[in-house]
C-alpha cells in the first residue's frame, strides 16, 4: 500500500469513522468478557456542540477506546435529554414567530409542535460528536422522552409516592417568571449585584409618629401585612400592640414582636411580606398574618399593585420610588450589594412564590449516597469536591419536582373532586380510576371524571435514572443487560452538575438497585479563554468546535483540548493548542513516511547501533507505559497524553528513528525493520485513545489487515519490566551526541567529515552505546584516555571529559573564558543546592526522594567543577 505524501485529516477521518461504524466496533452485546461501561451525560436535545462538550466527550472517548484495547467489553451509551425549560422556550419562541400563542393551544397541540421541533433539531449534537471521533454505541442511543424511558420515570414517581416520599405541599418556591415555572434550589444561581437600599417612613396609626424601615425591593410594600420589632428593643416598647399604615395603599397592619429581628441590624424595624420572602413567610405562619401576592406569573404587578397593575416589577420599582420620593416617604437611598437568585436556564431574576407543588423528601434518601462517597465506594476525581458534596448532602432540602410546563413527563396524579385531597397517583388512567373509586367510594366515577395534573416533572427527575433506565433497569429490574452493564465504571461530567445530576443518580442507584451507579466520577474543569473568562456564545469568545476540527483535524483538536486539562481544574484554551496538536499528528505521519521510505534487504546485516537502539527503545517504551498506566489509574488524562507525546516525539521520532536510519543509499536490514514495525505498532496502540484516526490510518498502511485486525480492537501492549541501566546509559550517550553536534556547529565541522572522539571516563560509563555515538556523531573511532588532551575541542557530561582533536591549535584564551563562565555557573548552582540541603526544615520535611535528588545535584555539580578546574589547569 503506497504512503500518501501529505496527511489530509478530513479524508482520513471520514474514511475510518465509516469503517468503524460499518464493522460495528462501537456496538456492545452481553458476553463473557468483563464489561466497561460509560453513560454519556445527555446533552440537551436542542443543543449544539460547544467547547465543554468537546472536552468532556474527548475524555470519555479516550477512556472507552483504551478499555476496548484492554480487552473489556466496552459500552458507551449515548443519548439526549429533553430539557423541559430550554426546549419549551424554543418551541414557544418558534410559535410566537408564526403568530401562535401557546396559551391558545391544547396540551396535545403544543406537544405536536414540540415533537416536530425535536425531530427536526434533536440529535444534531450527536452527529457533531461523530466528527470528534466519539466511539459511542449509537445503536443504543436513548432520549429521555422515549416511551420506556418515560414509563420508568412514571413508575418511580408512583413508587416513591406510595412509600410516602413524594408529597404535595403549599410552599415557598423559586419562580422563574420568564419560563413561568418553579425551579429547584439547585437551579438557582446566586449572583452579587449592585442595587440600592431604600429607607421608607411608615406612619403609626393614630399618631404623628413614623417608623423607618429599609428594603431593597420597595415594590413589595404593596404586599406588606405587618411590621415586626424585637420585643427586647427599648426603642420601640411603646409601639407594642399598635398598628402601622403601609405607604401608598394605606393598608393598616399590626406591629408584631419577634426575636427574629436583629436589634443591631438596620433600623430595627422589619417589614413583613409573607408572599415574597421565605423568612417573612415563616414569620407570617407563626403570627397568622395575611398573605398577599402582588405579582402575576410573568412578574408584572397584579391588582394589588393598584395603578401599577400590569407593569413589570423592575419598571414598577422605579416608578414607585419616584412616587415615594414625591410624597416625602423616601428618607434616603444607599448603594447596596446583595445576592440575587437567577434562573440557571433563562437567567431571569427568581421570585420567591407561594405555590402548591410536588416535593420529594430527600434527607433519608440522601444518606446512602453520602456514605458511598465518604467511604470511597464512589470516587470523586479530584477529591477536592468531597467537602462540597458532603456539605450539600448533609444539608439537603426537599426537592421541588413539579414544573409548570407541558414538555416532559406529565405528573401521574389524577383529580376526581374539588377537595385538596381528592386525587390518586397511578401509572395509568385505568389504574387511577380504580383507585379513585376505592378512595371516594363513588362507583359512578368514569375515566372522563378524572383530570390529570397539568404539571410536568423536573427534567432531572428523568435523568437521575439514566444509568439504570438506559438498560431498562427500572421496568425490568432483572434483565440481563442491567445485571451485566450496571454498575457502570466511569462518569465524566462537569462539577456544576454535581448536585443536579451526579448526587441524584447515586441516590437513585441505591434506592432502586441497592448499589452505586458508577465507581468513579471524573469532574472536568471549565473551558476558559486566556483572560480566564468562561467560554460562551454571548461573550463571543468561544470558537466553533466544528471549525476547529475542519482546520486542525479531530485528532489535532483532541490533543489540543487535553494538553492542559487536569481533572477539576479549568482549561485555559487557545487555538494554538490545536495547532500544536495538529503539529504532533503531522510529526507522527512524517515519521511513518520516513520508515516506509527505506529500502529493505533480507541479506543486509543488522548493525550494532540498530541492535542497541531497539533494546533501548523497548525498555524506554515499557518505562513510559508504566507511567502512562499510572496516570490513567489516577485519571490524570493530561499527564497520560503528555507522557505519550514525549515518548513518541522525543524518544521515537527524534532519537530511535535516527539511530536505526540506514546510511545514505544503503538498505535497511529486515531484522531491524521488522522490530521497528513492531515498535511502531505498540506506539500506535497507546496513541490510539488520543489520536484514533491517524493511528488507525498508519496501522492499516503498515501491512494488510483483516477487519478482525483493526487497531480499534487490537490488544493493549503488555507491561513488562524495563531495563533501567540501558535507559540510564542512553541518557549519557544522548548528551555525548548532543555535545558532539554542538561542537560541529560551533566550529563549522561538516557532518560528512568523520572525527575522532577521545574520552576521559572519570564516571566509568558503559561503552554499550559507543556504536550509536559513532553513528549519530559520525565518529571514526572512540578511544579512552587517562588525561586531558592539549589542543583539542572538549565538552563534559557529568565529570567525564570528551575531546575532539582538530587540526590547528585552539584559541586558548577563548576556551579559558568559556570554561570560567561554566565554572561560575556551576559554583552558583552548587551554592544554591547546598543552601537548600543545609535547611533542616527542608531535609526533615521533604520526601526522601526529593532530598535524594538534591543530593545527587550536589554530587553532579561538584564533579563538573572538578572537571572544569582540571581542564583550566591543562590550558595553563
Amino acid at each position: 500500500m503506497s504512503t500518501a505524501s501529505q496527511y489530509i485529516a478530513q479524508e482520513v477521518e471520514n474514511k475510518w469513522y465509516k469503517y468503524w461504524m460499518d464493522h460495528g466496533y462501537f456496538h456492545s452485546e452481553v458476553d463473557q468478557r468483563e464489561p466497561y461501561t460509560i453513560v454519556i451525560p445527555p446533552p440537551n436535545v436542542t443543543g449544539v456542540l460547544h467547547m465543554g462538550h468537546m472536552l468532556n466527550n474527548t475524555i470519555q472517548d479516550v477512556l472507552i477506546r483504551r478499555a476496548r484495547l484492554k480487552g473489556y467489553n466496552a459500552c458507551w451509551v449515548p443519548g439526549t435529554d429533553h430539557a423541559s425549560i430550554a426546549t419549551e422556550a424554543k418551541v414557544v419562541a418558534k410559535l410566537k414567530a408564526e403568530g401562535i400563542d401557546k396559551n391558545n393551544l391544547s396540551r396535545e397541540e403544543f406537544l405536536e409542535h414540540a415533537w416536530e421541533w425535536t425531530h427536526k433539531h434533536g440529535g444534531i449534537i450527536l452527529e457533531q460528536l461523530k466528527k470528534l471521533g466519539a466511539s459511542c454505541d449509537w445503536e443504543r442511543t436513548k432520549f429521555t422522552m422515549d416511551e420506556n424511558m418515560s414509563a420508568s420515570v412514571i413508575k418511580v414517581f408512583v413508587d416513591l409516592y406510595n412509600k410516602g416520599m413524594i408529597y404535595r405541599g403549599y410552599r415557598m418556591v423559586n419562580w422563574d417568571p420568564q419560563a413561568k415555572t418553579t425551579l429547584s434550589d439547585e437551579e438557582v444561581i446566586h449572583q452579587e449585584r449592585q442595587g440600592f437600599l431604600y429607607y421608607l417612613k411608615y406612619k403609626v396609626e393614630g399618631s404623628d409618629e413614623t417608623l423607618t424601615i429599609a428594603t431593597t425591593r420597595p415594590e413589595t410594600i404593596l404586599g406588606d401585612t405587618a411590621i415586626c420589632i424585637n420585643p427586647n428593643d427599648e426603642r420601640f416598647m411603646h409601639l407594642k400592640g399598635k398598628k402601622a399604615i403601609v405607604p401608598l395603599n394605606n393598608r393598616v397592619v399590626p406591629i408584631i414582636e419577634d426575636e427574629y429581628v436583629d436589634v443591631e441590624f438596620g433600623t430595627g424595624c422589619l417589614k413583613v411580606t409573607p408572599a415574597h420572602d421565605e423568612n417573612d413567610k415563616m414569620l407570617g405562619d407563626k403570627h397568622n398574618l395575611e398573605v398577599i401576592d402582588i405579582l402575576n406569573d410573568d412578574a408584572t404587578l397584579n391588582s394589588f399593585g393598584m395603578h401599577y397593575e400590569g407593569m413589570d416589577r423592575f419598571e414598577a420599582r422605579k416608578a414607585i420610588v419616584k412616587e415615594l420620593e414625591s410624597l416625602g416617604i423616601l428618607v434616603k437611598t444607599e448603594n447596596h450589594v446583595n445576592k440575587v437568585g437567577t434562573s440557571e436556564r433563562t437567567g431571569a431574576v427568581i421570585e420567591p412564590k407561594l405555590s402548591d407543588q410536588w416535593f420529594l423528601k430527600m434527607k433519608d434518601l440522601a444518606q446512602p449516597a453520602l456514605d458511598a462517597v465518604l467511604e470511597k465506594e464512589v470516587n470523586l476525581v479530584p477529591d477536592k469536591f468531597l467537602n462540597t458534596y458532603k456539605h450539600w448532602m448533609e444539608n439537603v432540602r426537599d426537592w421541588n419536582i413539579s414544573r409548570q410546563l407541558i414538555w416532559g413527563q406529565q405528573i401521574p396524579a389524577f383529580y376526581y373532586g374539588e377537595g385538596k385531597e381528592d386525587f390518586v397517583v397511578a401509572e395509568t388512567k385505568e389504574e387511577a380510576l380504580q383507585k379513585a373509586i376505592e378512595k371516594s367510594g363513588n362507583s359512578a366515577l368514569t375515566a372522563d371524571s378524572l383530570q390529570q395534573d397539568k404539571d410536568a416533572l423536573d427534567t432531572w427527575f428523568s435523568s437521575w435514572l439514566w444509568p439504570m433506565s438506559v438498560f431498562n433497569g427500572i421496568l425490568e429490574p432483572d434483565n440481563k443487560e442491567i445485571n451485566y452493564y450496571y454498575p457502570t465504571n466511569d462518569l465524566v461530567t462537569a462539577p456544576e452538575i454535581l448536585f443536579f445530576w451526579v448526587a441524584r443518580m447515586i441516590i437513585a442507584g441505591y434506592e432502586y438497585r441497592g448499589e452505586k451507579p458508577f465507581s468513579n466520577v471524573y469532574l472536568t474543569g471549565i473551558v476558559r479563554d486566556k483572560q480566564r473568562r468562561k467560554m460562551s456564545k454571548s461573550l463571543g469568545n468561544s470558537p466553533d468546535p466544528l471549525e476547529l476540527i475542519n482546520n486542525y483535524g479531530a485528532d489535532g483538536v483532541r490533543v489540543g483540548m487535553l494538553l492542559s486539562s487536569p481533572a477539576g481544574n479549568d482549561l485555559m484554551f487557545e487555538e494554538d493548542l490545536c495547532k500544536q496538536g495538529s503539529g504532533f499528528v503531522n510529526k507522527i505521519w512524517n515519521s511513518f513516511k520516513l520508515l516506509k521510505s527505506w529500502e529493505i534487504s533480507e541479506d543486509a546485516k543488522q548493525t550494532e547501533a540498530s541492535k542497541i537502539a531497539i533494546s533501548w527503545y523497548q525498555s524506554k517504551f515499557q518505562k513510559a507505559l508504566a507511567e502512562i498506566e499510572d496516570h490513567y489509574k489516577k485519571y490524570r488524562m493530561s499527564d497520560a497524553l503528555m507522557a505519550t507525546y514525549k515518548l513518541v516525539w522525543d524518544d521515537y521520532c527524534s532519537w530511535f528513528l535516527e539511530m536505526i536510519k540506514p546510511a545514505y543509499g544503503a538498505p535497511m536490514d529486515a531484522v531491524t525493520y521488522n522490530a521497528a514495525v513492531e515498535i511502531l505498532e505498540n506506539n500506535l496502540k497507546i496513541l490510539h485513545p488520543f489520536v484514533p484516526f491517524i493511528s488507525e490510518e498508519i496501522w492499516q498502511q503498515l501491512k494488510e489487515r483483516t477487519p478482525e485486525e483493526a487497531l480499534i480492537i487490537a490488544s493493549w501492549p503488555e507491561l513488562t519490566p524495563a531495563d533501567d541501566k540501558i535507559i540510564a546509559d542512553f541518557a549519557v550517550a544522548s548528551e555525548v551526541v548532543s555535545g558532539i553536534r554542538t561542537i560541529r556547529k560551533q566550529k563549522n565541522i561538516a557532518f560528512k567529515d568523520q572525527i575522532e572522539l577521545q574520552v576521559l571516563n572519570n564516571e566509568g560509563f558503559s561503552d554499550a552505546f559507543n556504536p550509536v555515538i559513532e553513528k549519530m556523531g559520525n565518529i571514526s573511532m572512540i578511544k579512552n584516555v587517562d588525561q586531558q588532551i592539549q589542543g583539542a575541542l572538549s565538552f563534559r557530561v557529568k565529570s567525564n571529559e570528551y575531546f575532539i582533536p582538530v587540526s590547528g591549535a585552539i584559541d586558548v584564551e577563548a576556551e579559558k573564558e568559556k570554561l570560567n563562565e561554566e565554572l561560575a555557573y556551576n559554583r552558583g548552582f552548587l551554592k544554591s543546592v547546598e543552601k537548600k540541603l543545609s535547611n533542616e526544615r527542608f531535609v526533615n520535611n521533604a520526601p526522601a526522594k526529593v532530598v535524594e535528588i538534591e543530593q545527587q545535584k550536589k554530587s553532579d555539580a561538584e564533579a563538573k567543577i572538578e572537571a572544569i578546574l582540571a581542564s583550566l589547569k591543562s590550558l595553563e
